[in-house]
């Protein structure tokens, strides 16, 4: 598969402490940025490039040249094969990729060259194959969702719309950001109407002819079915102001990027709902009467920073009980995102059991009344989380107000603590003891 890996931007924000290289040579422990994304895709079998450059672009090709040569920084070969395109013109971040359409035979890999990440691009591409879309987003929640740009998706993670800083947008949603990674199929260039021989050249209005990746290609997507997302609590983040570069280089230097590709073992810490992270107020009905306990989100804000995973496993036999739709629970979670978003606070993946063993009540739904797996105190969440984030169980803790929730737990074979119910403090007192050790 090829990669396109975008790097013509001028890096304005950074430029400060950056001014005569471009921003994809920053380096990061002595190596250029984009240095480290190319030995990403090596060692994952990923070595076929295409590397779009305008702004100071001779320094990038300089250095990496067809990609058969050795770097400058380690001696080592770069064991890659490079092409580039040279955007003598700004064509826009994706008015390259008509200039490549004969390039571009199948499905691609399409990177931006200005960021850190660290992620299990074969999980990726295998992901994109098995659900046939034209486009995959690689997605994530981030620690400012209220001023980021929103993949809104349906259940089946089809994008139903994409929404910029500027849109309106739901009183509640989802906190889910495009992270700038993407797979691609050349169709989308084929059905998208932009005249390929017209990209880059005057218009009646005489102006030049760009394109927008997101604007004119991605966004009209959404809704189409042919747009998915692909949530992943890997390290991806912009390196684009001199206070972001100068966490993505700690974070680098602690080990935390490598860390949370999910190639590697992960560790999470498992977390009730009621009474744990919102107000118990007996089965949750009505999402006027969601809460979050008091000191909650500063709770999450620590593990968010620890390298741990945070992943709510959740029982909710109001579901099988006819008392709550699958609709509105999604909308109490939506609602737990925003407001746990709006103190910098954010939730990696959230499971909940929807069955109900006793039969009776008026409503129920008569094929979720069984005595499944997955409902606590058995460890069925638990254990499909591991399955899906390769999950490290007797590394990962489980946290909650009920003597179920420790049970799970210990059988799915986790530290398991138990919190009292609504107190305030009290997650955020257990993940300080525990959290280091």
């Amino acid at each position: 598969m090829k990669c396109v890996i975008m790097a013509g931007g001028k890096g304005t924000r950074i430029s400060s402490l950056f001014s005569d290289i471009p921003k994809p040579m920053i380096k990061i422990d002595g190596r250029p940025v984009l240095e480290h994304e190319l030995e990403r895709l090596r060692e994952q079998g990923f070595d076929d490039i295409i590397i779009t450059v305008s702004h100071l672009g001779n320094v990038i090709m300089d250095y990496f040249g067809d990609g058969s040569g050795v770097s400058p920084a380690t001696g080592k070969p770069f064991g890659v094969k490079i092409e580039y395109f040279n955007e003598e013109v700004p064509l826009g971040n994706a008015g390259a990729l008509f200039k490549l359409r004969d390039r571009l035979t199948e499905d691609f890999l399409l990177l931006n060259a200005d960021a850190l990440f660290d992620i299990d691009f074969k999980r990726f591409v295998d992901y994109h194959r098995s659900h046939g879309g034209a486009v995959t987003l690689f997605t994530h929640p981030n620690s400012h969702p209220y001023d980021s740009g929103l993949i809104i998706a349906d259940g089946e993670h089809r994008v139903l719309s994409w929404l910029t800083k500027e849109d309106a947008r739901p009183e509640y949603y989802d906190n889910r950001v495009n992270a700038g990674l993407h797979v691609i199929s050349p169709r989308v260039l084929d059905r998208s109407g932009i005249d390929a021989d017209a990209v880059g050249l005057p218009g009646p209005d005489g102006k030049v002819k760009k394109v927008d990746l997101d604007r004119d290609l991605l966004k009209p997507l959404a809704g189409t079915g042919e747009l998915y997302c692909y949530d992943s609590p890997e390290y991806v983040k912009d390196m684009g102001t001199p206070e972001r570069f100068e966490a993505v280089r700690k974070d680098f230097m602690n080990g935390t990027v490598a860390a949370r590709n999910l190639s590697q073992r992960q560790r999470a810490v498992f977390l009730d709902r009621d009474g744990t992270l919102n107000v118990y107020k007996g089965f949750l009905r009505d999402i006027a009467d969601f809460e979050l306990i008091e000191g909650v989100a500063e709770a999450v804000r620590m593990i968010n920073a620890s390298g741990y995973l945070a992943i709510v496993v959740t029982n909710q036999p109001v579901i099988a009980r006819g008392e709550v739709t699958v609709e509105e629970l999604d909308e109490i979670h939506r609602k737990m995102a925003t407001e746990l978003g709006r103190e910098g606070a954010y939730i990696d993946a959230l499971y909940y059991c929807p069955h109900h063993p006793d039969k009776g009540f008026e409503g129920e739904v008569p094929e979720l009344k069984f005595d499944c797996e997955c409902r606590k105190p058995k460890p069925g969440m638990l254990l499909r989380a591991a399955r899906d984030f390769n999950i490290d169980l007797s590394q990962s803790i489980m946290i909650g107000d009920s003597a179920n929730d420790v049970e799970a737990g210990e059988r799915a074979g986790c530290r398991s603590f138990l919190v009292p119910r609504n107190e305030p403090g009290a997650l955020a007192e257990v993940l300080s003891r525990e959290l280091g050790r």
